[in-house]
């Protein structure tokens, strides 16, 4: 079995070490200046690393990911898999699958759902478009979950981009706290808070954020003002914070439209 990788960012290095420590021949290409795991052959090019691959994985950044679909276009295998796992939108991905629509491949959009330094190949992944259950193939034997979903390229970008939007607010929420706790002298406490909430509550956490957002959005519109009064006396930013406020102030207003009465109509006159 054959596999190339194309970019040899952090996770382009751990999954080109997982597939070779799992009897995969593997050629990798990267045009910067970055180390090759064990056991991987260095191509000069990306078109020279996909030759004969019957999996390719291109993990490159969003801004080269059409340009590298394009230079490897007419060297892919008949019936390759290239599989590109950068995080972009759908649109982008489907540019992916146009420079490679004059060849024999199956192109799947894959969305990484975790971070790949914590499991490496087995990082649990979605996949759509005609490679979607390629990718499953190849990688459910190295431990990775993949949920091949009956779309088109563009779907699982769609749904990467959807958990985007809570992991990455969650960690600017994160940035926020604990600049704030720290400049108070109790980043310690904040941080053992934080882990105590995520790690234990579970499901029952959601629906108490949603719905404890709507029944308490008054009350806590008070409490983020003086979240927000805080955090500026101590002198760290509060985008995150007022972020919020300007989310409870929208659901006040919106619960308030519906509570209001209606207008009597007035009667007609004879």
């Amino acid at each position: 079995m054959r596999a190339a990788v194309l970019g040899l960012g952090e996770a382009g290095r751990l999954y080109a070490r997982d597939l070779a420590a799992a009897g995969w021949q593997v050629s990798a290409f990267d045009p910067g200046d970055v180390s090759t795991p064990d056991g991987i052959i260095r191509a000069p090019s990306a078109a020279a690393a996909v030759q004969d691959a019957e999996f390719v994985l291109a993990i490159t950044g969003a801004r080269v990911a059409v340009a590298v679909a394009e230079s490897v276009a007419g060297r892919l295998a008949p019936a390759a898999c290239y599989a590109d796992l950068n995080s972009s939108g759908p649109e982008l991905k489907r540019a992916i699958a146009g420079a490679l629509a004059a060849d024999d491949a199956r192109v799947a959009d894959v969305a990484v759902l975790a971070p790949v330094p914590r499991g490496g190949a087995a990082t649990p992944l979605a996949a759509s478009g005609p490679g979607a259950a390629a990718v499953a193939r190849y990688l459910a034997p190295l431990g990775a979950a993949v949920e091949v979903l009956d779309a088109p390229v563009g779907a699982a970008a769609e749904r990467k981009l959807l958990r985007s939007v809570f992991m990455k607010g969650l960690a600017a929420v994160l940035l926020e706290s604990m600049a704030a706790a720290t400049a108070a002298g109790h980043g310690g406490w904040l941080r053992d808070q934080v882990a105590d909430e995520l790690t234990q509550a579970g499901p029952w956490l959601i629906d108490r954020l949603l719905d404890g957002s709507r029944q308490h959005a008054v009350r806590r519109i008070e409490e983020m003002h003086a979240t927000i009064e805080e955090l500026s006396a101590l002198g760290t930013p509060t985008d995150m914070s007022r972020a919020a406020l300007a989310w409870l102030t929208r659901l006040a207003d919106a619960h308030q439209a519906d509570q209001a009465e209606p207008e009597p109509v007035p009667e007609a006159r004879s």
